[in-house]
């Protein structure tokens, strides 16, 4: 299983965006030093959120790095354009030694889409399109497109092409059309459980197997990965009481916009329990609940998304150390030496 880290880099009183973003070069650089397997860096348009403009953090990350996989996580591809899309993260692979990976997805949040002058109400539509064209560009150095949302392309090639295909996942938060669509494509699928209990997904997963067994994929191509929120301490309790803070204070803040309730501090608790969507504790009880969850999916990827809130730099840092050197290793060591299952 690859093991990595994602961010929405978010900012604060105690955390403004210049600092934010030096804190977030700091954190990538330990990813790698640690021997985790990616970071993922996301797109918001909002003031809660310091990256607007993934491509270019990965970039940088791309010099003070060695190994580690550089990922957007995710690419708002609904309200971008595609060829700059690939125009970009090209750039980033070939900077990066071939690590570049573009995580696409529709987006939660809508800021981008009026900002960049698209409807609202084609907002399925666009993906779509969008993603068939660069999946277009992906496969073809020169290509003619006939226009949509977007305007035609007529034979024209797109520079730099990267020194490989360059890896492109779908990203769900749980629509079932989604998922489908990515099973369908051969695409891995990336799942972001952020609420409820994680057995709920496990048919989605099933689904996005199926659809790309009838396509007639490889059941080895069909590759999954698992994206939580959660921290992890030295000491559980410490784990527990340093995250719920500042995750409730985001969770707060998104949800007088969505109409959701307060977080209490006993629905967290819930959430940190093994069977609960959050992934947060010691080493030994992230452990626990990677494996526990890895039973259910059979996934190949696991992203944890440490800084959700307005985070401690230092925690944040520690947590990222724990998950490379105490958490990883022993995941890595337990599934080498599980038999595999067919068709997962």
């Amino acid at each position: 299983m690859e093991i990595g880290v994602y961010t929405f880099a978010e900012t604060g009183p105690e955390h403004p965006p210049r600092q934010r973003l030096a804190e977030l070069m700091e954190e990538i650089r330990l990813a790698d030093e640690v021997g985790l397997d990616v970071f993922g860096v996301g797109e918001h348009h909002r003031p809660d959120f310091a990256v607007s403009a993934p491509a270019i953090i990965l970039a940088a990350a791309a010099t003070i790095t060695k190994r580690i996989k550089l990922a957007s996580a995710v690419t708002v591809l609904s309200s971008d354009d595609p060829v700059r899309v690939f125009q970009q993260f090209a750039t980033v692979d070939l900077l990066s030694g071939g690590r570049a990976e573009i995580m696409a997805g529709r987006g939660s949040f809508i800021e981008s889409f009026p900002l960049f002058g698209q409807d609202l109400n084609d907002y399925d539509a666009l993906f779509a399109e969008n993603l068939d064209l660069l999946l277009r560009i992906r496969a073809d150095e020169r290509v003619s497109w006939p226009g949509g949302h977007r305007a035609a392309i007529d034979n024209l090639g797109v520079y730099p092409r990267p020194e490989r295909e360059l890896p492109v996942w779908i990203a769900v938060g749980g629509t079932p059309q989604s998922v489908v669509r990515a099973g369908t494509l051969g695409l891995p699928l990336a799942l972001a459980i952020i609420g409820g209990q994680p057995e709920r997904f496990a048919p989605l997963v099933d689904l996005y197997r199926e659809a790309g067994r009838r396509a007639g994929h490889e059941p080895q191509s069909l590759k999954v990965g698992i994206n939580s929120h959660g921290l992890i301490a030295d000491d559980p309790k410490a784990a527990a009481d340093t995250f719920f803070p500042p995750y409730a204070t985001m969770m707060g803040r998104i949800g007088r916009e969505r109409g959701w309730p307060p977080l209490s501090r006993a629905h967290f608790d819930a959430g940190v329990d093994l069977r609960g969507h959050l992934v947060a504790g010691s080493p030994q009880q992230v452990i626990d609940k990677i494996l526990f969850q890895h039973e259910l999916f059979h996934h190949d990827r696991f992203l944890l998304q440490i800084s959700v809130g307005p985070m401690a730099h230092a925690h944040v840092l520690r947590a990222i150390e724990l998950l490379g050197t105490k958490v990883a290793p022993v995941v890595r060591r337990e599934l080498a030496n599980k038999p595999l299952v067919a068709g997962a």
